[in-house]
């Protein structure tokens, strides 16, 4: 509505605009309508009588002659000198007295219509200016006043009379969903609990990693609740001028007193809420003046305000203390990564009011998506669509919820490279012993799908999925593990004789793996139940950002030995596996090159030695790919 109004001001300008210039034309056209001519013809003619009248205006004349014409009177134009009387310039030049006594010569004080328009034009310049410094002025103080008032909160209000989020749409985090729900009964019915002498809860913390579900849950809670809610970000408290960020706290608490009962979202409060006094040189006076004026509003709250505060941070382990004590945030919920039942109501979630074919099996796809979050599965629900819309399909099917899932694993199909034949012989040898050693060793997850087909960045990928979650890993889990990472590499040097760069991020893996074993698990039977070094990690995103060494020279010397020493027993053990079924793996490498890509029902015939069905005519052509990517095992390292 807003912006209709200032276009519809800026309109009228316009009109008054072009009103005043036919105004200014007409008037100046009228003027110069009439012929002109030069002083010495009207006094010519005036001494031979054609001339009845002269109108003097200023130094301007207007003749009328005697002689009429077919539109009436005979006007002309002309123009006197300005240094003296008509009456002298035309004795001047000529014209005897009793001769101008018989012509009719009237004078009247001249318009100046060029002062007159230039002073309209001045006004409406200024009408103008003042126009657009109107608008000028209502562009900054517009969308919450946000340039000319920086101490204004950024908080967007949601009402809670028609939530779009409810606890229907959050699945797989049951345990956070009942822990919240305190807060929305409360919320509903304080007197209850208020009766008991309970304390009011002042804030919630959600503690996550990305994806998990912590914003979608804050905004059920407020949908359930009915009331208010105000979200907002922890960053953008935070301005390059000093002082802002507190008075925007404040402004967003006394918000939330007028509108009590209601919630508070502060998202990615990490932001704001790191340690005080913490940074090099010093630290960060704007951030701590705001990390203050939350703690102080936190801790003033009155007991009936009805204002809960709930916060989300995946990195809790750099929240200042004074945040964490009871009275602020009272409840810390964590919202893990969900177990097959939930990522299984996850997917019922999101299928929800799509067209999904009979043959899809929730509990397999569940299955198949271990370490998903909801985030994850939303994208690979969508994916699932979109695939089937591409292939002209009503419904969406298990193989493309099946493509979609590895699509957002290892990345797109990239069946356009063009590789030679001895590289696509490198790379079938290579997934077929990764292939093999997952399924002879016994503590290795199933293999789903074997492919030398480039998706992503990578050409190849053999992918295995554990049966169930689990928590814990032991440590022959771990071996076979590195054993069946190795298993690429084996394979060349047992049928190729020769080694490639395609085991380079297989290496990397394994040896985060050994050394884990060593100085984190206490797996090293020469070096003993002992933790090597301590490290400084992302929480929730499995991320080493230091380590501090604690352990000698002689020390870290016998670690390296020991991890060579793993590393070295889990290749020969994956080359002594391959070496005993080298007739099965030239199977499955033969068939790799023949079909390209292999599923877990395919592998097992093959590898069994039976007979697969012919393959159908794919409908598009297939080209192998030129590296090699394996799906990461869910090992912690």
């Amino acid at each position: 509505m807003k912006s209709r109004q200032g276009n519809s001001s800026f309109v009228y300008l316009i009109v008054i605009a072009a009103v005043l210039f036919l105004v200014y034309s007409y008037i100046a056209g009228g003027t110069t309508a009439a012929t002109t001519v030069p002083l010495n013809k009207i006094a010519e003619d005036v001494q031979n009588g054609k001339i009845s009248s002269i109108l003097v205006s200023g130094n301007e004349l207007q003749v009328t002659y005697k002689t009429k014409t077919e539109s009436g009177e005979k006007l002309v134009l002309s123009r006197k000198g300005s240094e003296s009387t008509l009456m002298e310039q035309m004795r001047a030049l000529g014209v005897e007295e009793e001769t101008l006594r018989q012509i009719s010569i009237e004078i009247s004080e001249p318009t100046d219509w060029g002062t007159l328009v230039n002073l309209g034009v001045t006004l409406l310049g200024m009408v103008v200016l003042g126009v657009l410094f109107y608008f000028f002025i209502r562009q900054f103080q517009g969308a919450n006043n946000q340039a000319l008032s920086f101490g204004k909160s950024r908080a967007r209000m949601f009402t809670g009379d028609r939530p779009t989020v409810t606890f229907e749409d959050v699945a797989g985090i049951e345990e956070s969903k009942e822990e919240l729900k305190e807060v929305v009964e409360f919320l509903k019915e304080p007197q209850k609990f208020i009766n008991l002498g309970a304390r009011i809860p002042k804030g919630v913390l959600l503690v996550g990693g990305p994806g998990t579900g912590k914003t979608l849950l804050a905004k059920a809670v407020a949908g359930e609740a009915g009331v208010p809610f105000f979200s907002i970000s922890g960053s953008e408290f935070v301005e390059m001028f000093v002082g802002v960020g507190a008075s925007r706290v404040r402004d967003l608490f006394e918000q939330a007193k007028r509108h009590s009962p209601c919630i508070v979202f502060i998202d990615e409060i990490d932001a704001v809420g790191r340690y005080r006094g913490a940074g090099l040189g010093g630290s960060h006076d704007e951030r701590e003046q705001t990390l203050n004026q939350i703690l102080v509003e936190m801790d003033g709250f009155d007991t009936d305000t009805n204002v809960i505060i709930v916060a989300a941070t995946n990195r809790p382990d750099i929240l200042d203390p004074a945040l964490l004590r009871p009275g602020r945030f009272d409840r810390r919920v964590v919202i893990d990564a969900p177990d097959i039942k939930g990522r299984e109501a996850i997917f019922r979630v999101h299928t929800r009011g799509k067209p999904v074919a009979a043959d899809v099996s929730l509990q397999d796809l569940a299955q198949s998506t271990p370490g998903f979050v909801g985030a994850d599965i939303e994208n690979s629900v969508n994916e699932a669509a979109i695939l089937a819309a591409r292939r002209n399909k009503r419904r969406i099917g298990m193989a493309e919820f099946q493509d979609a899932i590895e699509r957002v694993i290892a990345g797109p199909e990239r069946r356009s490279r063009v590789i030679s034949e001895e590289e696509r012989r490198v790379f079938a040898y290579h997934e077929a012993g990764h292939a093999v050693v997952a399924h002879l060793l016994p503590k290795c997850d199933p293999v789903r799908k074997v492919s030398i087909v480039s998706r992503g960045l990578a050409g190849g990928y053999t992918l295995t999925m554990p049966e169930e979650d689990r928590y814990i890993v032991q440590r022959s889990k771990i071996e076979d593990e590195m054993a069946y990472g190795l298993g690429g590499r084996a394979a060349e040097e047992i049928a190729l004789h020769e080694i490639s760069t395609g085991a380079s991020s297989d290496l990397e893996k394994v040896t985060q793996m050994a050394r884990a074993m060593v100085m984190r698990y206490g797996m090293s039977e020469k070096l003993g139940p002992l933790v090597y070094g301590r490290k400084e990690e992302l929480v929730f995103l499995g991320k080493e950002i230091g380590e501090q060494r604690d352990y000698s020279e002689a020390m870290a010397e016998a670690i390296d030995a020991e991890v060579k020493d793993i590393i070295t027993r889990a290749y020969q053990r994956a080359k002594h596996t391959l070496m005993e079924a080298r007739e099965q793996l030239d199977r499955v490498t033969h068939s790799l090159l023949e079909r390209e890509t292999l599923s877990a029902e395919e592998f097992i015939t093959i590898f069994e030695g039976r007979t697969l069905p012919k393959q159908q005519e794919q409908e598009t052509s297939s080209t192998p790919a030129s590296a090699r990517v394996q799906t990461p095992a869910p090992v912690a390292v």
